[in-house]
């Protein structure tokens, strides 16, 4: 078991990145999903977060 999933408590939240839904701990495998997260409608906006992220990190690098 990783650090991080020993962090992880039986109510988390992800998102999976194959099926493109939330899922609760026992769904796909961590590599195939984003996570995770502490309710189901933080985990349902996880492709947005990304992207906010990702548009940051973009504007830094220009910046």
């Amino acid at each position: 078991m990783s650090a991080r999933h020993s962090d992880t408590t039986p109510d988390d939240w992800w998102f999976c990145l194959k099926h493109h839904t939330v899922e609760p701990r026992s769904g796909c495998k961590n590599k195939d999903r984003l996570g995770p997260y502490a309710t189901r409608e933080e985990a349902s906006h996880a492709l947005e977060k990304v992207e906010e992220r990702n548009e940051e990190w973009e504007g830094e690098r220009e910046g």
